[in-house]
């Protein structure tokens, strides 16, 4: 396990420090031109980086058994962090969003808790009811309660992006316990209709579905981003145009340091660098199933199982956006793109990924 928490910190490395990189040469034009300080976005993620650093080590530092006392207390916080969201003075809305908290200048996004939160508390979960894994009323219910009151309050947010996160991780972490795959049938055939009725009954959400399957249609509009993104990997061919010399980033693509990074990478590192970027994360998602497969303990083993899951399925959707397969969700690429509590826990869960390894030469 040793070599394969080396290999898992350095691609961790090189992961964050390509974020460094691209969210620099990425926002620095922009920031300037807005905020008169051109590592303003830089400065804010290197903080941002200090303080998941901490928090990987103390994850890694603890051994990560003593979650499955706190998973039910952590879930209780996570909740009621959610909830509190919508206290008038509390919660801050931006953009006609309900998602965040603000402190001293800094903000905090509690649906981050709350992928991490659901995770332990399913890995904890499973591994006490493995035996009745397949009991409708003892186990599936249960966990399908659970996963519905946070869905509810995300979606109410609105973020249907991090609502599907959730659906996806609890699924997958489902299906490896086993559970009988009627259950899972039977809460997908449900959830379908609702997905379409939320997709209709926001306008924004519409334009996302039109200008996925035909952003030409609206060129200047709801397209306008995809295009963009589309232009800035195109742009790049092989070996891209060079470092620093993006122009979709020059005020034409948005959120280039944030949710499409990738296609920046794409425009200034070329095919060569936005492939590299990918086979990082295989090679990393690779390192860690090798820890979820040797893990001592099956609350070890769900909760690797849940961490790869989650970042699997970010990465996936980031670059999937950013080539135009899927309409615009919304989520970071894990370590590379510019966001606080993201990457902060995503930090996080490479420590208990490095934890649950630990434990096995213990």
């Amino acid at each position: 396990m040793r070599e394969t928490r080396i290999y898992l910190v350095m691609i961790t490395v090189l992961l964050t420090a390509i974020g460094v990189v691209m969210i620099f040469s990425a926002s620095s034009i922009y920031a300037w031109e807005r905020l008169g300080n051109s590592t303003y976005y830089l400065k804010r993620h290197l903080l941002f980086l200090l303080i998941g650093l901490v928090m990987a080590l103390l994850a890694m530092s603890i051994d990560y058994r003593i979650l499955r006392r706190l998973s039910k207390p952590l879930l209780l916080i996570s909740f009621l962090s959610l909830l509190l969201l919508f206290v008038p003075g509390i919660g801050r809305e931006i953009a006609g969003a309900r998602r965040w908290y603000r402190w001293f200048g800094f903000s905090f996004q509690p649906s981050e808790l709350a992928k991490l939160a659901i995770i332990i508390y399913l890995a904890d979960f499973v591994s006490r009811k493995e035996n009745k894994i397949n009991d409708f009323w003892q186990f599936f219910l249960p966990a399908m309660l659970v996963l519905g009151a946070f869905c509810l309050l995300i979606l109410a947010q609105p973020d249907l992006g991090t609502t599907v996160a959730l659906l996806v991780i609890t699924f997958i972490m489902l299906f490896v316990a086993g559970i009988r795959m009627s259950y899972l049938g039977l809460v997908l055939l449900s959830v379908i209709p609702v997905l379409y009725v939320l997709i209709l009954s926001a306008p924004y959400r519409r334009s996302r579905i039109t200008a996925f399957l035909n952003p030409w249609a609206d060129p200047k509009g709801a397209g306008f981003q995809i295009i963009q993104s589309q232009i800035a990997l195109g742009s790049g061919g092989f070996l891209g145009v060079g470092l620093g010399r993006s122009m979709q980033k020059l005020f034409y693509l948005p959120a280039a340091h944030t949710d499409f990074i990738f296609s920046i990478i794409g425009e200034e590192l070329g095919l060569l660098g936005a492939a590299s970027v990918i086979l990082l994360f295989i090679i990393f998602l690779f390192q860690a199933a090798k820890i979820a497969r040797a893990s001592v303990d099956s609350f070890g083993y769900f909760l690797c199982v849940g961490i790869i899951t989650m970042l699997a399925f970010e990465a996936v959707v980031n670059i999937a956006v950013s080539l135009g397969c899927i309409p615009t969700k919304g989520l970071p690429l894990p370590f590379i793109s510019y966001g606080g509590s993201s990457l902060v826990f995503d930090m996080i869960g490479v420590g208990l990924l490095l934890n649950v390894s630990r434990f096995k030469e213990i």
